[in-house]
C-alpha cells in the first residue's frame, strides 16, 4: 500500500515536471516570436520614418518652386492691370484732348477772322495817313490770311540744378500736383542717376501714382525702388506701400506676404510696427 502511494506520488511529480518543462519551452518559443516582432516593426518604422522625410524635403521643393512662379505671376498679374489702365487712362486724355483741340480750333479759327479784319483796318488807316504824309508806305508790312503773325519765342529758363529741381518737384507734390511732380522727379532721376537723393526721387514717383489711386503703376515704382536701391533708406517704405497698394485691389495675399517681409527685413523699423497692426485687422 505505501509502495503504491510512492508510485502514484512519482507519476504526478513526474507529470508536473514535464509540463513546467513544456511550458517553459513555450515561453522560450514566445519570446523569440516577441523579439523578431519588434525588429520587424522598428524596421517599418523606419522605413515609413525616410519615406516621410522624402516626401518632406519633395514638397519643400515644390512649395519653392510654387513661390518662384506665384512671384512672376503677381509681377506680370499687376503689369498687365497697370498697362491695361494706362491704355484707359490714355484714351480718355486723347478723347478729352480731341474734343477740347475741336473746340479751340472752331474758337481759334474765328477769333483769327476777327483780328485779321482788325489788322487790316488799321494797316488800312495807316496808308492812308503815311500816303497823305508822303512817308514810305507800310503796305508789305501787312498780313495776309494764310499767314499768321510769328510772335517772339520766350527766353530759355534757366537750367536748375539737381537739388534745386528735386526740391521744386518735392514742392508740386506738396502741392497735389502729382502729374507735374511725377515729371519732375523723374527728370531729376534722368540727370542724376547716380545722386544720393535718387532712391528718395523714385519712391516718390511711387507715392504719386498711389495718392492718384493708381496703384498697378504705384506697386511698380515701389518695385524699382526695392531693387535699384537695396541699400537706401527707402526700402522699407516701399515694402509698406507696395503692401497696402496691394490690399487696396483687394490682393490681401500678396499684402500679407509683402508686409511679413518687411516685418522679417526691418523688424525695429516704424514701418514694420504699422505693417503688424494692418496684418493684425486683416485676419
Amino acid at each position: 500500500m505505501h509502495n503504491s502511494i510512492i508510485k502514484v506520488g512519482s507519476i504526478i511529480l513526474g507529470t508536473l515536471l514535464l509540463v513546467g518543462f513544456m511550458l517553459l519551452l513555450s515561453g522560450c518559443a514566445l519570446q523569440k516570436d516577441l523579439v523578431a516582432s519588434r525588429s520587424n516593426l522598428n524596421q517599418k518604422i523606419s522605413s515609413h520614418t525616410k519615406n516621410i522625410k522624402k516626401i518632406k524635403t519633395d514638397l519643400k521643393a515644390h512649395i519653392k518652386k510654387w513661390n518662384k512662379k506665384n512671384k512672376k505671376l503677381q509681377a506680370t498679374q499687376a503689369e498687365l492691370r497697370s498697362l491695361l489702365r494706362e491704355l484707359r487712362e490714355e484714351a480718355r486724355n486723347l478723347q478729352g484732348r480731341l474734343e477740347k483741340s475741336t473746340r479751340l480750333s472752331e474758337m481759334s479759327a474765328k477769333k483769327n477772322q476777327e483780328h485779321y479784319k482788325m489788322i487790316q483796318s488799321i494797316m488800312k488807316r495807316l496808308l492812308h495817313i503815311e500816303a497823305y504824309l508822303g512817308m514810305e508806305s507800310t503796305e508789305s508790312m501787312m498780313p495776309s490770311a494764310a499767314e499768321p503773325v510769328k510772335l517772339d519765342k520766350d527766353r530759355p529758363a534757366k537750367k536748375l540744378t539737381g537739388d534745386e529741381l528735386y526740391a521744386a518737384a518735392k514742392k508740386l507734390f506738396d502741392e497735389g500736383n502729382y502729374d507735374a511732380a511725377r515729371e519732375q522727379f523723374q527728370a531729376f532721376l534722368n540727370e542724376n542717376p547716380k545722386s544720393k537723393k535718387a532712391d528718395n526721387a523714385q519712391f516718390w514717383i511711387g507715392e504719386t501714382y498711389y495718392h492718384e489711386k493708381w496703384y498697378e503703376k504705384a506697386i511698380l515704382g515701389y518695385q524699382k525702388v526695392i531693387e535699384k536701391y537695396p541699400n537706401g533708406n527707402k526700402v522699407s517704405g516701399a515694402l509698406l506701400k507696395q503692401g497696402l497698394a496691394f490690399y487696396n485691389i483687394d490682393d490681401k495675399g500678396n499684402a500679407r506676404l509683402i508686409l511679413k517681409e518687411l516685418i522679417r527685413k526691418f523688424p525695429k523699423s516704424k514701418e514694420a510696427q504699422i505693417a503688424k497692426k494692418k496684418l493684425s485687422r486683416m485676419k
